[in-house]
C-alpha cells in the first residue's frame, strides 16, 4: 500500500484531529461499501490526470536481443495534451467512467459528475471519494448537489455568506451524509487514501509511460481500450488494509 510522506511541520494537533475524522469516514466507507452496494448505493473514487502528453518517438525502439535490453530513442514529437477524469468503483474494482478533453476546470468536473449520475438513474445514493482540489468544492457543484438532493434553501453568496461562503462551508455541505450525492474528502497530504490513485499508477505503467502516440485522439483511444481490457480481465476490488493508525511514531 502507498505510504504517506511524513512532515513534522504539518503534524499539528488540529491537523491530526481533522485527519482522524476523515480517515475514519473513508475507512468506514471502504468497509461498508459491499453492503451499501446491495442497497443500491455506489461508492466511487474520483480523480484526474492533467497534461497527459501524446508523445511520438522519432525513431522506433530497438527490441531486446540476447544479452541486450530493449533500447528507446530519446527524441520525440509532441502532439498535444489531454486531461483525464476517472471514476473507480470501489466494490467491483472496475474503472466506471472516463472523461478525456483538453481542459480540467470547474465546469468540466461538474459535467463529469453529472454524466456519471445520469448514466445510472437507479442508484439511490452516490458516494464520491476525492481530494480537496478547488473544483471538487465549487459553487456549481454545491448547486447541483442541492438540486439533485431536493434541497430548497438559500445557499448564500460565494465568498460572502451562507453555504457558499468558503471552501470549508462548501465542503461541509457536500459531505453531508443525508444528501443523495455525498463527497468524502481525503485529509490534506493524504490523497493516497483515494483508491483511484492505485489504479492510475497501473494506467501509467501499462499504457502511458512507454506509449507511442501520434495524436491526442490516439492517446484517448488507447486509454479507453486499456480500460475496456482491464475491466474484462483484470478488475477486482483492492484489498484495503490501512486502519487509520497514527502517522507519527
Amino acid at each position: 500500500m502507498i505510504k504517506p510522506h511524513l512532515n513534522r511541520y504539518w503534524l499539528t494537533p488540529a491537523y491530526e484531529a481533522d485527519f482522524g475524522v476523515k480517515v475514519s469516514d473513508i475507512n468506514g466507507l471502504y468497509q461498508q461499501a459491499p453492503e451499501l452496494a446491495k442497497q443500491g448505493q455506489r461508492i466511487e473514487s474520483t480523480d484526474e490526470m492533467t497534461g497527459v502528453q501524446a508523445l511520438e518517438r522519432k525513431h522506433p525502439d530497438l527490441p531486446m536481443l540476447p544479452g541486450k535490453v530493449e533500447r528507446r530513442e530519446f527524441e520525440y514529437i509532441r502532439h498535444g495534451t489531454l486531461a483525464f477524469m476517472f471514476n473507480f468503483d470501489v466494490v467491483t474494482g472496475q474503472l466506471a467512467a472516463c472523461t478525456a478533453q483538453p481542459t480540467r476546470n470547474e465546469q468540466d468536473f461538474l459535467q463529469h459528475i453529472r454524466d456519471r449520475i445520469i448514466a445510472e438513474p437507479k442508484t439511490t445514493r452516490w458516494h464520491f471519494i476525492s481530494d480537496n482540489l478547488n473544483i471538487h468544492l465549487s459553487e456549481s457543484l454545491v448547486r447541483y448537489v442541492a438540486e439533485e438532493s431536493d434541497i430548497n434553501l438559500d445557499l448564500g453568496v460565494k465568498g460572502k455568506s451562507g453555504i457558499l461562503k468558503s471552501k470549508a462551508s462548501r465542503a461541509e455541505f457536500l459531505s453531508d451524509p443525508t444528501h443523495r450525492i455525498v463527497f468524502h474528502y481525503t485529509p490534506k497530504h493524504a490523497s493516497w487514501m483515494n483508491q483511484v490513485e492505485i489504479w492510475l499508477s497501473i494506467l501509467v505503467r501499462k499504457v502511458i509511460k512507454r506509449g507511442n502516440f501520434t495524436s491526442t485522439k490516439e492517446l484517448k483511444r488507447k486509454v479507453l481500450a486499456f480500460i475496456e481490457y482491464y475491466n474484462q480481465t483484470m478488475a477486482k476490488p483492492f484489498k484495503w488494509t490501512y486502519q487509520g493508525k497514527a502517522l507519527a511514531a
